[in-house]
Protein backbone atom coordinates (compact mmCIF):
# COMPACT_ATOMS: atom_id res chain seq x y z
CA UNK A 1 0.00 0.00 0.00
CA UNK A 2 1.34 3.70 -0.69
CA UNK A 3 1.11 6.81 1.21
CA UNK A 4 -1.38 7.96 -1.05
CA UNK A 5 -3.39 5.21 0.08
CA UNK A 6 -2.77 5.21 3.24
CA UNK A 7 -3.11 8.80 3.63
CA UNK A 8 -6.81 10.08 2.56
CA UNK A 9 -5.92 13.80 3.71
CA UNK A 10 -2.62 16.05 4.01
CA UNK A 11 -2.15 19.35 4.32
CA UNK A 12 1.25 21.00 4.67
CA UNK A 13 1.73 24.61 5.36
CA UNK A 14 -1.96 25.16 4.66
CA UNK A 15 -3.06 29.26 4.88
CA UNK A 16 -6.04 30.87 4.32
CA UNK A 17 -6.08 34.57 4.14
CA UNK A 18 -8.94 37.56 3.52
CA UNK A 19 -9.79 40.49 1.91
CA UNK A 20 -7.56 43.09 4.78
CA UNK A 21 -4.86 41.27 5.97
CA UNK A 22 -6.67 38.66 8.07
CA UNK A 23 -5.60 35.42 8.46
CA UNK A 24 -7.85 32.62 9.63
CA UNK A 25 -5.42 29.41 9.07
CA UNK A 26 -1.51 30.13 9.90
CA UNK A 27 0.82 27.65 8.32
CA UNK A 28 -0.97 24.51 9.77
CA UNK A 29 0.20 20.90 8.66
CA UNK A 30 -1.63 17.54 9.26
CA UNK A 31 -2.64 14.24 7.54
CA UNK A 32 -5.52 11.82 8.31
CA UNK A 33 -5.14 8.58 7.69
CA UNK A 34 -7.41 5.65 5.83
CA UNK A 35 -10.22 4.96 8.06
CA UNK A 36 -10.01 6.92 10.53
CA UNK A 37 -11.97 9.38 12.39
CA UNK A 38 -10.46 13.03 13.26
CA UNK A 39 -12.11 15.73 15.29
CA UNK A 40 -11.21 19.42 15.34
CA UNK A 41 -12.34 21.33 18.33
CA UNK A 42 -11.73 24.49 19.09
CA UNK A 43 -13.48 27.97 19.86
CA UNK A 44 -15.77 30.34 17.47
CA UNK A 45 -12.98 32.14 15.39
CA UNK A 46 -10.53 29.62 15.59
CA UNK A 47 -10.00 28.67 11.89
CA UNK A 48 -12.24 25.60 11.80
CA UNK A 49 -14.57 26.70 8.87
CA UNK A 50 -12.09 27.92 7.34
CA UNK A 51 -9.85 25.10 7.09
CA UNK A 52 -12.53 22.65 6.23
CA UNK A 53 -14.06 24.41 3.62
CA UNK A 54 -10.36 24.49 1.91
CA UNK A 55 -10.47 20.40 2.25
CA UNK A 56 -13.89 20.11 0.75
CA UNK A 57 -12.14 22.52 -2.04
CA UNK A 58 -14.73 25.17 -2.01
CA UNK A 59 -11.55 27.63 -1.84
CA UNK A 60 -8.30 27.48 -2.46
CA UNK A 61 -5.57 28.15 0.09
CA UNK A 62 -3.24 31.28 0.02
CA UNK A 63 -0.01 29.36 1.01
CA UNK A 64 0.38 25.96 1.23
CA UNK A 65 -1.14 22.65 -0.44
CA UNK A 66 -4.17 20.54 0.95
CA UNK A 67 -4.48 16.77 -0.69
CA UNK A 68 -7.64 14.71 -0.63
CA UNK A 69 -7.05 11.07 -2.55
CA UNK A 70 -3.93 12.59 -3.62
CA UNK A 71 -5.53 15.17 -5.24
CA UNK A 72 -6.23 18.92 -5.31
CA UNK A 73 -9.59 19.33 -4.03
CA UNK A 74 -10.54 22.91 -5.32
CA UNK A 75 -8.64 22.31 -8.95
CA UNK A 76 -9.51 18.67 -9.27
CA UNK A 77 -13.14 19.06 -7.48
CA UNK A 78 -14.71 17.05 -10.39
CA UNK A 79 -12.71 13.73 -9.02
CA UNK A 80 -12.71 14.51 -5.58
CA UNK A 81 -16.35 15.59 -4.78
CA UNK A 82 -17.85 12.70 -6.00
CA UNK A 83 -15.95 10.18 -3.52
CA UNK A 84 -16.99 12.91 -0.57
CA UNK A 85 -19.98 13.72 1.20
CA UNK A 86 -20.79 16.65 3.47
CA UNK A 87 -23.09 17.46 5.89
CA UNK A 88 -23.83 21.11 7.26
CA UNK A 89 -24.94 22.67 10.06
CA UNK A 90 -27.88 23.41 8.50
CA UNK A 91 -29.48 21.60 5.14
CA UNK A 92 -32.06 24.66 4.08
CA UNK A 93 -34.07 22.04 2.45
CA UNK A 94 -37.10 22.92 0.32
CA UNK A 95 -39.86 22.75 3.61
CA UNK A 96 -42.97 21.83 1.86
CA UNK A 97 -41.32 18.68 0.51
CA UNK A 98 -41.56 15.48 2.27
CA UNK A 99 -38.56 14.00 3.96
CA UNK A 100 -38.35 11.20 0.99
CA UNK A 101 -38.99 13.43 -1.31
CA UNK A 102 -36.00 15.39 -0.61
CA UNK A 103 -34.18 12.69 -0.63
CA UNK A 104 -35.30 11.75 -4.03
CA UNK A 105 -34.43 15.05 -5.18
CA UNK A 106 -31.06 14.65 -3.98
CA UNK A 107 -30.47 11.58 -5.02
CA UNK A 108 -30.99 12.70 -8.83
CA UNK A 109 -27.99 14.78 -8.56
CA UNK A 110 -25.91 12.45 -7.03
CA UNK A 111 -23.64 9.46 -8.26
CA UNK A 112 -24.29 6.25 -7.53
CA UNK A 113 -27.02 7.41 -4.81
CA UNK A 114 -28.04 4.66 -2.59
CA UNK A 115 -32.09 4.06 -2.56
CA UNK A 116 -34.18 6.35 -0.27
CA UNK A 117 -35.52 3.58 1.67
CA UNK A 118 -32.23 2.53 2.67
CA UNK A 119 -30.37 5.76 3.20
CA UNK A 120 -34.16 6.80 5.88
CA UNK A 121 -33.30 3.13 7.12
CA UNK A 122 -29.88 4.25 8.11
CA UNK A 123 -30.65 7.74 10.34
CA UNK A 124 -33.79 6.47 11.47
CA UNK A 125 -36.31 8.30 9.41
CA UNK A 126 -37.48 5.47 8.07
CA UNK A 127 -41.19 6.42 9.88
CA UNK A 128 -40.90 9.81 9.11
CA UNK A 129 -40.25 9.20 5.48
CA UNK A 130 -44.25 11.20 4.49
CA UNK A 131 -43.44 13.97 6.71
CA UNK A 132 -42.95 17.55 5.65
CA UNK A 133 -39.65 18.54 6.14
CA UNK A 134 -41.09 21.72 8.31
CA UNK A 135 -42.94 19.40 10.45
CA UNK A 136 -39.63 17.73 11.55
CA UNK A 137 -37.73 18.53 15.06
CA UNK A 138 -34.52 19.97 14.93
CA UNK A 139 -32.75 16.83 15.96
CA UNK A 140 -34.61 15.19 12.73
CA UNK A 141 -33.92 17.90 10.70
CA UNK A 142 -30.06 17.03 11.66
CA UNK A 143 -30.57 13.10 10.74
CA UNK A 144 -31.69 14.29 7.33
CA UNK A 145 -28.87 15.65 7.08
CA UNK A 146 -26.72 12.81 7.49
CA UNK A 147 -29.11 10.47 5.26
CA UNK A 148 -28.09 13.39 1.98
CA UNK A 149 -24.40 13.08 3.37
CA UNK A 150 -23.94 9.25 3.08
CA UNK A 151 -26.18 9.18 0.46
CA UNK A 152 -23.47 9.02 -2.49
CA UNK A 153 -21.74 6.00 -0.21
CA UNK A 154 -18.57 8.45 0.35
CA UNK A 155 -15.14 7.47 1.35
CA UNK A 156 -14.45 10.52 3.40
CA UNK A 157 -17.25 11.94 5.01
CA UNK A 158 -17.41 15.79 6.47
CA UNK A 159 -19.57 16.12 9.21
CA UNK A 160 -20.15 19.38 10.95
CA UNK A 161 -21.95 19.45 14.56
CA UNK A 162 -23.63 16.26 13.64
CA UNK A 163 -25.56 15.97 16.65
CA UNK A 164 -26.55 19.16 17.41
CA UNK A 165 -30.19 19.51 18.80
CA UNK A 166 -30.50 15.91 18.54
CA UNK A 167 -32.23 14.11 22.00
CA UNK A 168 -29.79 11.64 23.79
CA UNK A 169 -31.25 8.62 22.10
CA UNK A 170 -30.49 10.47 18.59
CA UNK A 171 -27.26 11.33 19.58
CA UNK A 172 -25.92 7.65 20.64
CA UNK A 173 -27.73 6.32 17.44
CA UNK A 174 -25.67 8.79 15.42
CA UNK A 175 -22.27 7.91 17.09
CA UNK A 176 -23.21 3.71 16.67
CA UNK A 177 -23.58 4.63 13.07
CA UNK A 178 -20.61 6.44 12.65
CA UNK A 179 -18.66 4.15 14.39
CA UNK A 180 -20.17 1.54 12.01
CA UNK A 181 -19.27 3.67 8.42
CA UNK A 182 -15.88 3.58 10.11
CA UNK A 183 -15.60 -0.20 10.83
CA UNK A 184 -16.68 -0.32 6.49
CA UNK A 185 -13.81 1.86 6.24
CA UNK A 186 -15.13 5.16 5.48
CA UNK A 187 -12.70 8.02 6.75
CA UNK A 188 -14.48 10.76 9.00
CA UNK A 189 -13.61 13.92 9.90
CA UNK A 190 -15.71 15.59 12.57
CA UNK A 191 -16.28 19.09 13.82
CA UNK A 192 -18.28 18.93 17.64
CA UNK A 193 -18.83 21.58 20.65
CA UNK A 194 -19.77 18.28 22.16
CA UNK A 195 -16.28 17.39 23.89
CA UNK A 196 -17.89 14.04 24.78
CA UNK A 197 -18.54 13.08 21.00
CA UNK A 198 -15.25 13.31 20.52
CA UNK A 199 -13.69 11.71 23.63
CA UNK A 200 -16.38 8.75 22.03
CA UNK A 201 -15.33 8.97 18.37
CA UNK A 202 -11.84 10.46 17.51
CA UNK A 203 -9.24 8.28 16.96
CA UNK A 204 -7.59 11.40 17.03
CA UNK A 205 -8.25 15.51 17.60
CA UNK A 206 -6.30 18.73 17.28
CA UNK A 207 -7.91 21.62 19.25
CA UNK A 208 -7.30 24.95 16.65
CA UNK A 209 -6.49 28.57 17.81
CA UNK A 210 -6.15 31.69 16.18
CA UNK A 211 -5.28 29.58 12.84
CA UNK A 212 -2.89 27.62 14.79
CA UNK A 213 -2.67 24.03 16.04
CA UNK A 214 -2.44 24.27 19.93
CA UNK A 215 -2.65 20.78 21.16
CA UNK A 216 -3.31 17.41 19.23
CA UNK A 217 -2.84 13.82 19.97
CA UNK A 218 -5.14 10.77 21.02
CA UNK A 219 -8.02 12.15 23.48
CA UNK A 220 -5.88 9.96 25.54
CA UNK A 221 -3.27 11.80 25.09
CA UNK A 222 -4.26 15.19 25.51
CA UNK A 223 -5.86 14.46 28.25
CA UNK A 224 -2.79 12.95 30.23
CA UNK A 225 -1.46 16.71 29.33
CA UNK A 226 -3.88 17.79 32.24
CA UNK A 227 -3.40 16.49 36.19
CA UNK A 228 -6.18 14.05 37.72
CA UNK A 229 -7.63 15.06 40.34
CA UNK A 230 -8.79 13.11 43.78
CA UNK A 231 -12.15 14.97 46.04
CA UNK A 232 -13.14 14.33 49.05
CA UNK A 233 -14.57 16.12 52.72
CA UNK A 234 -12.82 15.62 55.78
CA UNK A 235 -14.92 14.86 58.84
CA UNK A 236 -15.55 18.29 61.04
CA UNK A 237 -12.60 18.96 63.05
CA UNK A 238 -10.20 16.83 61.15
CA UNK A 239 -7.35 19.85 59.78
CA UNK A 240 -6.59 19.56 56.17
CA UNK A 241 -3.47 20.72 57.30
CA UNK A 242 -2.71 17.41 58.41
CA UNK A 243 -3.02 15.65 54.89
CA UNK A 244 0.41 14.30 53.63
CA UNK A 245 2.52 17.16 52.16
CA UNK A 246 3.68 15.75 49.19
CA UNK A 247 -0.20 15.61 47.81
CA UNK A 248 -0.60 19.17 47.45
CA UNK A 249 -3.94 19.11 48.21
CA UNK A 250 -6.25 22.59 48.21
CA UNK A 251 -9.25 22.83 50.54
CA UNK A 252 -12.13 25.12 51.25
CA UNK A 253 -13.61 24.26 54.58
CA UNK A 254 -13.61 20.46 54.76
CA UNK A 255 -14.23 20.26 50.89
CA UNK A 256 -10.44 19.05 49.83
CA UNK A 257 -9.45 18.53 46.15
CA UNK A 258 -5.98 17.09 45.29
CA UNK A 259 -4.41 17.78 41.52
CA UNK A 260 -1.90 14.73 40.74
CA UNK A 261 -0.08 13.83 37.59
CA UNK A 262 0.00 10.25 39.55
CA UNK A 263 -3.23 9.59 40.05
CA UNK A 264 -2.78 5.44 41.45
CA UNK A 265 0.06 6.29 43.96
CA UNK A 266 -1.33 9.42 44.91
CA UNK A 267 -4.68 8.25 45.75
CA UNK A 268 -2.48 5.13 47.83
CA UNK A 269 -0.91 7.46 49.83
CA UNK A 270 -4.12 9.20 50.60
CA UNK A 271 -6.00 6.34 51.73
CA UNK A 272 -2.92 4.60 53.78
CA UNK A 273 -2.90 8.00 55.57
CA UNK A 274 -6.94 7.73 56.21
CA UNK A 275 -6.32 4.42 57.44
CA UNK A 276 -3.81 4.99 59.55
CA UNK A 277 -5.50 7.70 61.17
CA UNK A 278 -9.20 6.26 61.13
CA UNK A 279 -10.65 8.84 59.29
CA UNK A 280 -13.79 8.73 56.46
CA UNK A 281 -12.43 10.09 53.06
CA UNK A 282 -16.93 11.32 53.03
CA UNK A 283 -17.35 11.70 48.99
CA UNK A 284 -14.42 9.91 47.64
CA UNK A 285 -13.65 10.76 44.34
CA UNK A 286 -11.03 9.81 42.15
CA UNK A 287 -10.59 10.68 38.27
CA UNK A 288 -8.39 11.17 35.30
CA UNK A 289 -8.91 14.43 33.65
CA UNK A 290 -11.78 14.27 31.03
CA UNK A 291 -11.34 15.87 27.22
CA UNK A 292 -14.07 18.76 28.90
CA UNK A 293 -11.59 19.56 31.38
CA UNK A 294 -8.21 19.55 29.38
CA UNK A 295 -10.21 22.23 26.95
CA UNK A 296 -11.41 24.02 29.38
CA UNK A 297 -8.11 24.40 31.35
CA UNK A 298 -6.53 25.60 27.93
CA UNK A 299 -8.87 27.90 27.50
CA UNK A 300 -8.26 29.30 31.32
CA UNK A 301 -4.79 29.53 30.40
CA UNK A 302 -5.45 31.37 27.56
CA UNK A 303 -7.37 33.77 28.86
CA UNK A 304 -5.52 34.65 31.82
CA UNK A 305 -2.20 35.13 29.22
CA UNK A 306 -3.87 37.40 27.48
CA UNK A 307 -5.90 39.07 30.76
CA UNK A 308 -9.31 38.63 28.71
CA UNK A 309 -12.23 37.71 30.87
CA UNK A 310 -14.56 36.08 28.05
CA UNK A 311 -15.12 32.29 27.65
CA UNK A 312 -15.18 32.43 24.16
CA UNK A 313 -11.31 33.01 23.18
CA UNK A 314 -8.49 30.70 23.78
CA UNK A 315 -5.56 33.59 23.83
CA UNK A 316 -2.63 33.30 22.24
CA UNK A 317 -1.25 29.80 20.94
CA UNK A 318 2.44 30.51 21.92
CA UNK A 319 1.85 29.62 25.75
CA UNK A 320 1.27 26.08 24.91
CA UNK A 321 3.92 25.52 22.60
CA UNK A 322 2.49 22.36 21.07
CA UNK A 323 2.66 21.65 17.18
CA UNK A 324 2.00 23.12 14.23
CA UNK A 325 2.56 20.28 12.40
CA UNK A 326 0.55 16.52 13.51
CA UNK A 327 2.49 14.22 11.47
CA UNK A 328 0.83 11.23 10.26
CA UNK A 329 -2.41 11.39 10.56
CA UNK A 330 -3.82 14.50 12.34
CA UNK A 331 -6.66 16.63 11.76
CA UNK A 332 -9.94 18.81 11.76
CA UNK A 333 -13.45 20.25 14.57
CA UNK A 334 -16.50 22.83 14.78
CA UNK A 335 -17.60 25.47 11.93
CA UNK A 336 -20.26 28.08 11.99
CA UNK A 337 -21.67 28.75 8.25
CA UNK A 338 -19.83 26.22 5.54
CA UNK A 339 -21.56 27.52 2.81
CA UNK A 340 -24.36 27.05 0.52
CA UNK A 341 -25.59 23.16 0.43
CA UNK A 342 -25.36 23.29 -3.34
CA UNK A 343 -22.03 23.90 -3.44
CA UNK A 344 -21.47 20.50 -1.31
CA UNK A 345 -23.55 17.97 -2.93
CA UNK A 346 -23.07 14.78 -1.34
CA UNK A 347 -21.31 13.67 -5.14
CA UNK A 348 -22.44 15.62 -8.27
CA UNK A 349 -22.96 14.09 -11.72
Amino acid sequence: MTDTDRTVIEAEGLRRGYAGGFEAVRGISFSVARGEVFALLGTNGAGKTSTVELLEGLAAPSGGQVRVFGLDPYRQRSAVRPRTGVMLQEGGFPSDLSVAETVRMWGGVTTGARPAAEVLALVGLTARASVRVKQLSGGERRRLDLALALLGRPEVLFLDEPTTGMDPEGRRDTWELVRRLQAQGTTVLLTTHYLEEAEQLADRLAILHEGEIVLAGTPAEVTATRPARIRFTLPAGVDPARLPLSLRAAAEGQRVEIRTDRLQGSLSELLRWADEYGIELAGLDARSASLEEAFLEIAQQRRDHDGLGSAGSLGSPDSLGSPDSLGSPDSLSSPGSLGGRDDRMAGTR
